[in-house]
């Protein structure tokens, strides 16, 4: 059986021989497993919304063990707090364990965007931005994960 990384985002630190214009040095990538058993499969993200990568074909099969070993696993998109404040240059700060949503960019480098709470709205909501922070791998690794779970709306 070939010694292949899970299923989940990485990003890239070599280029992957024979796709190297695909799948380049300091790429966001995401490693699926194919339904019909066809095996692992590496792709390219597609779209971005609401800080969210989605991923559609073509993927490319995932074969090399040697490349696979070296792509750098990342934690999933998705709801955290911070374990630490974060000043920024100019003032301004995001207090420790502020909720923020992490996406990245298609480089693979983090990107937080903290939870505001609208005092002058109508919904008991926090809204999200579009725009972020990009955050170093030191960061990245000590996210703590926040349990907001999904609700699905009914169209």
């Amino acid at each position: 059986m070939i010694d292949l990384p899970d299923p989940g985002l990485y990003r890239t630190t070599q280029p992957m021989p024979g796709h190297e214009d695909e799948f380049p040095s300091g790429a966001l990538v995401y490693v699926g497993q194919s339904q019909n058993g066809g095996g692992k499969f590496v792709v390219r993200p597609a779209d971005n919304r609401r800080n969210r990568w989605f991923w559609r074909d073509p993927t490319t099969p995932l074969r090399s063990p040697t490349w696979a070993r070296t792509l750098k696993q990342l934690p999933s998109e998705g709801f955290y707090t911070l374990p630490e404040p974060v000043e920024f240059e100019g003032g301004g700060r995001w207090v420790k364990n502020a909720v923020v949503q992490l996406g990245y960019n298609e480089s693979g480098q983090g990107i937080l965007f903290v939870g505001e709470w609208r005092d002058d709205g109508e919904e008991n909501a926090l809204y999200f931005g579009d725009r972020g922070l990009l955050i170093a791998d030191d960061l990245l690794e000590r996210l703590n994960w926040a349990a907001i779970l999904p609700v699905q709306t009914k169209r």
